[in-house]
């Protein structure tokens, strides 16, 4: 076991010696939540009174943002989150590093890694999960039946149109370089469930895209996340880019930016980024 180790677990086990006893069965009350889609679970079970910490990602609703912040999801500090003396951790898939994730399991605390795709099943598997975790089994049967009929509506809604329109996500261009998503991501989901196509398909998670690879996939639209940090890029430089000059999508200047919370949560507003994403595929 590494010094870093033996240090964190140390200091877990000193926050817990110091901390109230949480017998078997006794409802968590001090919960850290990791993932914008669990924490906005969280807040429509009605159970927020019981956080006490979330990470970066979890920006919505507003009164999330007035809790701790105990990191970004991917690169979680186990100093961070044990500060705050949780006595359940609800994370979803991709949070870590994996040696953090190891320190905060080892250190005692109950741990709970919320599934799901990203798909509408996906979705509710979460609900289902998160309310699970919490022990409030009725409001997460209830929540699900009401989220699974509006994501259907949604979907059938979407799925409707006559046209599936090639869609390029593009997630940051670093240097001038497209990073574009392929199968298995959160982009790829939204895309198929808003009735358009993912551009590419003979990859999975994300790649630095050729020019080459580019025009050949002739996307028809640029799907990007709204926001305005260094990892965006502006129409200027979208459409300076030489290859996507050369798409349809370049040619008839077809980008469509959104929230990326919403668009790329899915958690309980995913039919809401669903019509918005559908109506912006279909001119609607």
């Amino acid at each position: 076991m590494s010094f870093l180790r033996s240090l964190c677990i140390s200091g877990a086990v000193a926050f817990l010696a110091l901390a109230p006893p949480v017998f078997a069965g006794q409802a968590s009350s001090r919960i850290v939540s990791v993932g914008g889609a669990v924490t906005e679970i969280v807040f429509a079970l009605g159970q927020q009174h019981r956080l006490i910490a979330r990470d970066t990602t979890s920006v919505y609703p507003a009164e999330a943002r007035d809790l701790p912040d105990v990191g970004y999801m991917r690169r979680l500090s186990p100093e961070g989150v044990l500060a705050v003396n949780p006595d359940l951790i609800l994370t979803e898939p991709g949070s870590g590093p994996v040696e953090a994730i190891e320190i905060l399991e080892e250190a005692g605390i109950e741990f709970v890694a919320v599934p799901g795709d990203y798909s509408a099943e996906g979705i509710l598997a979460r609900i289902r999960a998160v309310s699970a975790a919490l022990g409030v089994d009725e409001a997460g049967a209830q929540l699900a039946e009401e989220v699974g009929a509006d994501l259907a509506a949604a979907e059938a809604a979407a799925h409707a149109q006559e046209s599936r329109p090639r869609v390029m996500f593009i997630l940051s261009m670093p240097g001038g370089r497209v990073n574009a998503s392929g199968t298995g991501t959160r982009a790829d989901g939204i895309i198929t469930m808003s009735g358009g196509e993912n551009a590419f398909t003979d990859f999975t998670q994300y790649r630095i895209l050729s020019d080459e690879a580019i025009i050949t996939a002739a996307p028809e639209v640029i799907l990007m996340m709204d926001r305005g940090d260094d990892h965006g890029a502006a129409n200027d430089e979208l459409w300076a880019h030489p290859a996507i000059a050369l798409t349809p999508a370049g040619q008839n200047r077809a980008v469509i930016r959104m929230d990326g919370s919403l668009m790329l949560g899915f958690g309980p507003r995913t039919a809401e980024a669903v019509r918005a994403l559908s109506a912006a595929l279909h001119g609607e």
